[in-house]
């Protein structure tokens, strides 16, 4: 055994952990020599560390074909139109005009005094107004009658015919009677189309309901401020708790 040992600072020549040059020619197997992107090609230009034929664009980070557009950090084809910052389209576009706020008071007028003309006929056998001749000091049981027990059926009755009458008519077509002599309607918010069965009955008892109730003054004239302060599509609760709108029918 030799005791030869190599210069300090001098690995041996079959040290593992040496770098060892390249070896001449192709590896084994035919594959590509290192450092080279393609097989028998040049190595890959200074910039593009994968290998590549071409280095990433500028700007593009992630070797897509163009940088997004400017305003689009999402790569989409372009920025939102002005005022609509999610990009999508206008929900009326492609319906008719909302309807004049002329047209739909008037409308409502005219649905109420249909159905409250037959309900003063059913009222005769229920004795709704006889107490106002009554010396009562409450005015409001004087009024109301909230002592009989046929008032009680009487104002069932009520709150039945008017939700009853929207609903059924809204289903229908879009217009109860009054919204057709007017040629209006109501339209889902959506897509335009006349409101199903279960949105009608929503819309008619969010609309009815607390007036018939409670607050027969209240209700109706916070309804139209709603509608006249509500922008772009001048909804009323009703409306919202639907998601309807009241369109122009009018060919």
């Amino acid at each position: 055994m030799s005791n030869d040992q190599p210069p300090p600072g001098q690995p041996p020549d079959d040290d593992p952990f040496r770098k060892q040059p390249p070896p001449d020619g192709p590896p084994p197997g035919g594959g590509p020599p290192p450092g080279s992107g393609t097989p028998g090609g040049p190595p890959p230009r200074y910039g593009d560390p994968y290998g590549g034929s071409n280095p990433p664009p500028p700007g593009d980070p992630y070797g897509g074909s163009n940088p997004p557009p400017p305003g689009d950090p999402y790569g989409g084809s372009g920025p939102p139109p002005p005022g609509d910052p999610y990009g999508g389209n206008d929900p009326l576009r492609g319906m008719p005009p909302l309807a004049a706020m002329g047209k739909r008071i008037l409308a409502r007028i005219v649905d109420w005094i249909i159905v409250a003309i037959p309900l003063a006929l059913i009222s005769i056998p229920f004795n709704v107004y006889h107490r106002w001749s009554d010396s009562s000091d409450n005015w409001d049981d004087a009024v109301n009658g909230v002592n009989g027990g046929g008032q009680w059926v009487f104002r069932l009755i009520t709150i039945v015919a008017y939700v009853g009458y929207d609903a059924v008519m809204t289903q229908w077509g879009g217009q109860t009677l009054g919204k057709r002599l007017f040629k209006i309607r109501v339209a889902m918010l959506n897509d335009g189309r006349v409101p199903d069965s279960r949105t009608s009955l929503l819309r008619a008892l969010v609309l009815w309901v607390p007036a018939l109730v409670c607050c027969a003054c209240f209700w109706p004239l916070l309804i139209l401020i709603l509608i006249l302060l509500d922008r772009p599509y001048r909804q009323g609760l009703h409306d919202k708790a639907a998601k309807t709108v009241v369109v122009s029918a009018a060919q």
